[in-house]
């Protein structure tokens, strides 16, 4: 069965940090391109983090710098540093394999920065 696991969000001031982590299933990610995307409420679901098979990453330019994606294909793996959070990042984060036509979404993860 194939599956995608998102875990780590949570509640966390401005200012903190979070890992999110995706486990995968089912298959493995190590040929595969993983990214991380968010969708904030009331918004369209964006692209936040991708890294490819051979580990070029690329980062939506809200995050860079303060967020870091990275692969771990021994462990089939995929996650997500999050560092200085801004009460904008507050979001359903989830995890994607692949690209179209062969994708596979995770169920999401609630991050939500706030005092």
């Amino acid at each position: 069965q194939v599956q995608l696991v998102e875990s780590g969000g949570g509640l966390v001031q401005p200012g903190g940090s979070l890992r999110l982590s995706c486990a995968a299933s089912g298959f493995t990610i190590d040929s595969r391109v993983m990214s991380w995307y968010r969708q904030p409420p009331g918004k369209e679901r964006e692209l936040v983090a991708i890294i490819s098979a051979g580990d070029i990453t690329n980062y939506a330019d809200s995050v860079k710098g303060r967020f870091t994606i990275s692969r771990d294909n021994a462990k089939n793996t995929v996650a997500l540093q999050m560092n200085s959070l801004k009460p904008e990042d507050t979001a359903v984060y989830f995890c994607k394999a692949g690209s179209w036509p062969v994708e596979y979404w995770g169920q999401g993860t609630q991050v939500t920065v706030s005092s």
